[in-house]
């Protein structure tokens, strides 16, 4: 997760639907022409599969697995989905700027007949599935995060990032187009039992990010479970990894500003020495917390950016340091602001220091229902056979996904997009990329995950 601070990086200057508008002239010339009205992706069309790695036809591993109207619409429209993936990824977009991103989608599913809803903010949407009567009935939500992120993209794909500066470097790309792609399939098929809400959430690389205006605007009422996914290239494509409990890491911002009348450096007695009291936080601090936090809790402070003075023979007046402090539990994580105020006013008041800590709180951990995971391991094993599921380690990354588990019980895995064929980039490295065929695993992944949780 990249922090700027709680509204995002500042928005890029667009049109309103972000350059978009080509996308059909785009799949044409990346993917070369077809005979009217073969699809995409059928006897008539070979695809490029995974970009940098190249694994030449987009295979699908869940083939044969069924329901058989998924294995056909998987057929039929693998080249749709590969699409959509390389364009969105062509054409990336910062939080709360996903103007175009957002028109992309609603564009897509309108054409389906279904009724997205653009959230208050602009950008990111909701849309309902299956029947509205007939009650009693299900209600479950799947998610899928659409931003990018502000890295130069330096992958040398055809379809890199046209947008200075921004780049899907978190794999939003695909979780955008396997959320896509569950969506029109379960649109073909057999009359829902249930209905499944999809959220295709903006902001969720900044704190304490957009699934707060996903709940503000109502995204989760009338919800019972909501399940989501992330990429991982530590996993093989076809493999999924889960976990019962936490997953992920509650992480928020520090922010500490020192003053001090500054002065000479051969007179540091007589003044505030601004950078001495800095470097006593920045080893202080962290020491201090290990001694007063559970150590089975996985927090960690790390310190990121330090600034002040410009002259060596010049005590500065003003400096600030910055970083995320993380912790695996929940229970941690509510105390975790008293006891950093604390500790920092103890460090700094024998130094004759003045600060301003400004802690930010981000986002919670995500934190997976037993029951959810329990029916989400086992719709993965129906889709991909039983050696897809795996385990997987509580990360100490931040995911804004938690703020939805406040309120409904749900679980959130992590899908292999790792080919085997190439050194594996990681997350948010500005040469990231994944195995495309990981597209259609994730599809089989949540369609079936949502026909499961619709019929327990």
């Amino acid at each position: 997760m990249t922090v700027v601070d709680s509204r995002g990086p500042e928005p890029r200057k667009t049109s309103n639907n972000g350059g978009l508008e080509d996308a059909d002239a785009w799949r044409e010339a990346e993917l070369g022409a077809r005979p009217p009205g073969e699809p995409i992706g059928g006897s008539g069309d070979t695809m490029s599969g995974v970009g940098s790695d190249g694994h030449g036809a987009l295979e699908d591993l869940g083939a044969g697995r069924g329901p058989a109207w998924l294995d056909a619409w998987l057929t039929a429209n693998a080249g749709h989905v590969l699409s959509w993936r390389r364009h969105i990824h062509a054409h990336p977009e910062l939080s709360r700027a996903e103007h175009g991103t957002t028109a992309f989608l609603a564009e897509r599913l309108t054409a389906a007949g279904l009724s997205p809803r653009v959230l208050p903010g602009g950008t990111g949407l909701l849309c309902d599935l299956g029947p509205e009567n007939a009650q009693p009935r299900r209600t479950i939500a799947l998610r899928a995060d659409i931003d990018a992120l502000p890295l130069t993209e330096a992958t040398g794909l055809p379809f890199s990032s046209t947008a200075d500066g921004v780049a899907h470097a978190c794999g939003h790309d695909a979780h955008t187009t396997i959320l896509l792609g569950t969506a029109l399939a379960l649109a073909t098929g057999p009359e829902l039992p249930g209905r499944i809400r999809l959220i295709f959430q903006h902001a969720e690389e900044v704190m304490p990010g957009g699934a707060l205006d996903v709940l503000a605007a109502g995204g989760l009422d009338g919800v019972e479970q909501i399940f989501g996914l992330h990429c991982d290239p530590r996993l093989p494509v076809g493999r999924v990894g889960v976990k019962a409990g936490a997953i992920t890491s509650a992480s928020d911002l520090l922010e500490l500003r020192l003053n001090s009348p500054g002065g000479h450096t051969s007179r540091p007695h007589l003044t505030a020495d601004l950078v001495h009291a800095l470097g006593t936080v920045i080893t202080g601090l962290p020491t201090l917390l290990s001694r007063r936090v559970d150590p089975r809790t996985g927090t960690v402070l790390t310190w990121g950016a330090v600034h002040a003075g410009e002259a060596p023979n010049a005590i500065p007046q003003t400096g600030v340091l910055t970083g995320t402090l993380r912790t695996g539990d929940r229970g941690t994580w509510a105390e975790l602001e008293p006891l950093t105020r604390e500790l920092v006013s103890g460090l700094l008041a024998p130094l004759g220091v003045g600060f301003d800590l400004q802690h930010r709180r981000g986002v919670p951990p995500v934190v997976n229902d037993a029951a959810s995971t329990e029916l989400m391991s086992a719709a993965i094993q129906a889709a991909l056979g039983e050696h897809a599921v795996t385990g997987t380690p509580q990360s100490s990354g931040g995911e804004d996904f938690g703020w939805y588990l406040e309120h409904v019980p749900g679980s959130f895995v992590r899908l292999g997009v790792r080919s085997g064929q190439a050194r594996a980039r990681d997350l948010h490295q500005p040469t990231f990329d994944l195995d495309e065929r990981a597209l259609l695993v994730g599809i089989r992944v949540m369609v079936g995950t949502a026909l499961a949780a619709l019929t327990r």
